[in-house]
């Protein structure tokens, strides 16, 4: 019979449910059917024959199906040297250090590089591990409204001649909103302030700038860089992720960020795949103009439409329809369709912007994003929801 301690605790969780479910917020798992647009696979990598086969070979030549250990202990294999070297290269960095995951870079990389005694300045949308890692390291958080690189000036000015380290953080593609950050005025206003300035490009890497290195890369601003993450799991169609710096970067995190030193490796046929990819990727520039040309026209036809979204500067556009149950109903309008699309609901964005997120990839047909439009157009009619007004 459970204990009173452990019926307190079940208590406690489903009363947590309940409220969730009262907010419209709660969530389950389900397989996503349908035109996807709730994908991260950009290009269409993880699906690519090519890299099907190039995971197959690795698998059947790989000495191990298992990492066994931690790197610093039986995990290691040279692959891992020599893929680091490769995407450092293509990262425009000295060097680079892979992570299970980008979270685990993240909060890897903030937790072990800043303290009580700094200030970190992060914008307001940056990504949850962004936010943990900060958290994890005690140092002073300073949120910034997002973009306001006038705000950031005036939190900086505050800062200025203190003896502690001033680190500011951003995305380069904002997950939410797919609206780009101007990294080369953040830049100068990190050097003009004496601040170090970390990019994590999940939402970039592969897509944006020359050969997919990123809108870092795209400016020449890699070298100014403290760090760069760039997450294999979304535009390369693998997983894990890289932090690139350089080679004293490098050195430290192996030896301070927890995330790595008490992680087991990953499968040494991990490399073999993202090697695959990475290499794939790079070729595939026609692939990037095309993706990017198929979001800037859906954003002018939603906009036509009088939806209330984003320009179009990225591959993620976001519909902002407000109420949960609104976005809830749209996506379930869209579903019965034939989309795969998932609302965007608090926490994840603030209360009253609850969206569809619509993260499109180069395997999406035009004719489907124009279907995707009407069927939008149709559900609004159906409910007589506000068409509200554009946002950039």
């Amino acid at each position: 019979m459970p204990s009173d301690a452990l019926s307190n605790w079940k208590s406690g969780l489903r009363e947590a449910l309940r409220s969730l479910e009262r907010r419209s917020q709660l969530r389950s798992l389900v397989e996503v059917h349908g035109v996807n647009l709730c994908s991260n696979d950009y290009l269409g990598l993880s699906e690519h024959p090519a890299l099907r086969q190039s995971l197959a070979s690795a698998v059947a030549a790989s000495p191990r199906l298992g990492g066994t250990g931690s790197r610093l202990l039986s995990g290691h294999f040279e692959l891992w040297d020599s893929l680091e070297d490769e995407f450092s290269k293509f990262a425009g960095a000295e060097s680079a250090l892979f992570f299970s995951t980008g979270y685990a870079a993240n909060v890897g990389l903030l937790s072990s590089l800043v303290g009580k005694d700094d200030v970190v300045f992060s914008d307001e949308l940056n990504h949850a591990s962004l936010i943990d890692g900060i958290r994890l390291s005690g140092a002073r958080k300073s949120i910034y409204p997002h973009l306001d690189l006038d705000a950031l000036e005036r939190s900086l000015l505050q800062e200025q001649g203190a003896p502690w380290r001033k680190l500011i953080v951003t995305e380069s593609v904002f997950s939410m909103d797919g609206d780009i950050a101007p990294l080369r005025e953040i830049s100068l206003l990190a050097e003009k302030y004496g601040a170090a300035l970390i990019v994590d490009e999940a939402h970039a890497t592969a897509v944006h700038g020359p050969r997919g290195a990123g809108i870092a890369a795209a400016g020449g601003l890699v070298p100014q860089l403290l760090a760069v993450i760039h997450t294999c799991g979304k535009g390369l169609g693998s997983a894990g992720a890289f932090v690139c710096g350089s080679a004293l970067l490098k050195d430290y995190l192996v030896n301070h960020a927890r995330t790595f030193i008490f992680s087991t490796a990953p499968p040494p046929y991990l490399a073999a795949q993202i090697h695959a990819a990475l290499s794939l990727s790079q070729s595939m520039d026609a692939d990037r103009l095309r993706l990017l040309e198929s979001s800037r026209r859906l954003a002018r036809l939603l906009q036509g439409e009088g939806f209330r979204t984003s320009a179009g500067a990225s591959q993620i556009i976001p519909i902002l329809i407000g109420k949960n149950d609104d976005a809830l109903d749209a996506a379930e309008a869209l579903q019965r369709e034939g989309f795969a699309v998932r609302a965007i609901r608090p926490p994840t964005v603030p209360d009253g912007t609850s969206r569809l997120r619509l993260s499109l990839t180069s395997l999406v047909p035009e004719r489907e994003l124009d279907r995707l439009v009407q069927s939008l157009v149709s559900w609004r009619s159906r409910t007589s929801h506000p068409a509200g007004t554009r946002h950039s």
